[in-house]
């Protein structure tokens, strides 16, 4: 699986410096056959990133390059913490949630330092040191396998430990929501965790500053129709916001920061 997702991955590099690639030349490439080539661009396809041509395949859109945790948690800040602070304000007594990485869910974790009575489970290294200290939260890891550039556990050890859970809300961070191909993000194993997380929610909350929208990463967690919320902020486009609204989710506009 690591070696598909690599392969992938540099599959989709190649796409985005020359605009298109052909499958001859990616199987020799790679060392694999036409067959497992093939495969591979009808996934790119999937997500709406490329298009297939005769003996190849095409870009179509660029996606959204990935940054550090720490250069994500630089930018759009005041946003992002407003976003957690209206997050943090669904969270009740007696709440067992999912907080997944990434830098605004981040911010949901420091607005429930405060709260009582409230379990939470995370992948995140950087949410659970966030909550550690906090009196009223009872603290659990997925565990697995640690991915350094999003301080995020994962694999098959952190999807196991889900699996004697049920959770009253996902928290759910992307890295791009597109109206058709839906929640995506970078890394393959943080899609597949994700995915899990949402099957064990009974409701699911996806906390997004409204510059992901329109975006589409290689792997997708989940379908529109499986999210119930949205929080975001007013750079949220109309025509998403009906869109979303059409698809019978809610839009939650957090405050402008001052």
């Amino acid at each position: 699986m690591r070696n598909t997702r690599q392969r992938r991955e540099q599959i989709l590099q190649l796409l985005v410096q020359h605009g298109n690639v052909q499958v001859a030349e990616l199987a020799e490439r790679f060392g694999v056959s036409s067959v497992t080539i093939r495969a591979d661009l009808g996934h790119i396809e999937s997500q709406g990133l490329a298009t297939r041509t005769h003996g190849g395949a095409t870009l179509l859109r660029t996606p959204p390059q990935e940054r550090d945790i720490h250069e994500k948690d630089a930018l759009n800040q005041p946003l992002k913490d407003s976003i957690g602070a209206c997050a943090a304000r669904l969270v009740k007594p007696g709440d067992n949630i999912i907080i997944d990485s990434g830098s605004t869910t981040m911010t949901l974790a420091r607005h429930l330092r405060g709260h009582r009575e409230v379990t939470v489970m995370t992948n995140g290294l950087n949410i659970a040191w966030e909550l550690a200290h906090a009196p009223g939260v009872e603290l659990l890891l997925t565990g697995g396998l640690l991915r350094k550039q999003s301080l995020s556990l994962q694999g098959s050890q952190a999807e196991a430990s889900l699996g004697t859970y049920s959770f009253d809300t996902l928290f759910l961070g992307v890295d791009g929501l597109d109206l058709q191909f839906g929640l995506t993000t970078h890394h393959e194993a943080e899609a597949s965790l994700n995915h899990r997380m949402v099957e064990r929610a009974r409701k699911v909350v996806v906390l997004t500053d409204a510059s992901k929208f329109g975006r589409v990463s290689l792997h997708r967690i989940a379908r529109l129709d499986q999210i119930h919320t949205i929080i975001t902020d007013e750079g949220i486009g109309s025509d998403y916001r009906e869109g979303l609204q059409r698809l019978g989710i809610e839009v939650i506009i957090a405050e402008s920061p001052p």
